[in-house]
Formats: structure tokens, sequence, C-alpha cells
């Protein structure tokens, strides 16, 4: 049985990162498909299946690695931001 770290892990490792391809941009697997793109239409409301059958060549793995690139990034930048700033306060 596989932990949930290790599947983290396992989609997180679809995410590609290579200067010489869409310069430097995070995409899936190499293939040209930049994350924030496919994240773009996500978030534009087109599913999974509207973006796999846009897409042949991915697999609903890479979606799920995208999202997941995409949450571990905002983890990095929150601590970053934190540390930077300080703690939180609550204004009003």
């Amino acid at each position: 049985m596989k932990s949930a770290f290790s599947e983290t892990a396992s989609l997180v490792g679809r995410i590609t990162i290579d200067p010489v391809v869409c310069h430097g941009k995070p995409v899936v697997r190499g293939l040209r498909y930049p994350v924030e793109s496919l994240l773009e239409y996500l978030a534009g409301g087109d599913s999974f299946e509207d973006v796999l059958s846009e897409f042949p060549d991915l697999e609903r793995e890479d979606l799920q690695a995208c999202n997941q690139f995409a949450t571990q990034s905002l983890k990095h930048q929150s601590r970053q931001w934190v540390a930077a700033t300080g703690p939180a306060r609550v204004l009003g």
C-alpha cells in the first residue's frame, strides 16, 4: 500500500523544469504543457475530462500533479512570506 507521501512525491515527479523547455517553466513530463496553462483551464471551469479530451497525450495523474505542484508551491511561498513579514496580525 502506498503512503500519501509517496503518492504525492510520485505525482509531483511528473512535473519537470528544464531551462530549454518552455523557458524553464514547470511543465508536465517534458511535454511542453506548462503547469500554469493547465491550471488556468481548470480554474476557468474546464473539468479534468474536458482538458484530457482536448490534450489526449495527457493523463489524469498529470492534472493531479499540477494541482499538487501548485499546492506545494503555495505552501512554500506562504512560509517565505511569514518569515519575511513576521507573524500575521488581525486588524480591526
